[in-house]
């Protein structure tokens, strides 16, 4: 239909602008509420891919770089708070170290309790969002099937009114109905998909958060006794 599209993509574009267009005003009201979680999850997925960069949640290096800097001793109050500024890797880190720093003859049970307290908080931060990812989901396929019915209500309500219906207008009319089905359809599966990608990056994110802390703690402890 589009042959040629290099002259025509204008052309193709508004038609289908004007379809979709189409497509909408028909369904109904229903599909109101449809096309706003279609926007929120499309929000929602783009604010979670920036968030869950490797590079702002767990850089590969970062132990390594710290266990390098503190080979000696614990760092100074600026350091950590450079630290803590460059990921959530590094607010958790920055946690245990300035509890070291705090409490020079801290003890193992103490500082594993700080790592893990600044690592739930973390997670926390890594799943904001998630739950209203998951929620539009779960309830797009059911916004679009309250619209299917609406729309089926009101066809019949009319058919029985008019006992002279065309059956190809019922059928027309049916048919638009579920678009209100599908177009939930289309707003819930990208949305569960997504929803399960970032859940497993982020079991990812903290089984890297946990071995972290477990490296870091006897490197901290082993500081502390150095200094004592």
């Amino acid at each position: 239909m589009c042959d040629g599209w290099r002259h025509r993509a204008p052309h193709c574009a508004s038609l289908g602008s004007f379809l979709l267009l189409s497509i909408l005003q028909a369904a109904g009201w229903p599909i109101i509420p449809l096309v706003l979680c279609s926007i929120a999850a499309l929000a929602l997925v783009i604010e979670r891919f920036l968030s869950l960069r490797e590079g702002r949640v767990a850089p590969p290096r970062l132990v390594d770089e710290v266990i390098s800097v503190t080979r000696t001793s614990l760092p100074p109050a600026d350091t950590i708070n450079k630290l803590a500024d460059n990921s959530a890797l590094g607010r958790v880190l920055a946690h245990g170290l300035r509890a070291a720093t705090a409490e020079p003859r801290i003890s193992e049970a103490h500082l594993r309790g700080a790592f893990e307290a600044a690592g739930r908080d973390a997670v926390h931060q890594l799943e904001r969002n998630l739950n209203a990812l998951g929620t539009i989901a779960s309830a797009a396929p059911l916004l679009g099937l309250l619209g299917t019915v609406i729309g089926m209500i009101e066809i019949f309500g009319a058919s029985g009114a008019n006992t002279g219906a065309n059956p190809a207008e019922l059928a027309h009319g049916i048919s638009v109905a579920l678009y209100n089905t599908a177009f939930g359809l289309i707003v819930a599966i990208p949305s569960l998909m997504f929803y399960r990608h970032f859940k497993a990056r982020i079991e990812g994110y903290t089984l890297a958060l946990e071995q972290a802390a477990e490296r870091m703690v006897p490197h901290v402890l082993r500081l502390g006794s150095g200094r004592r």
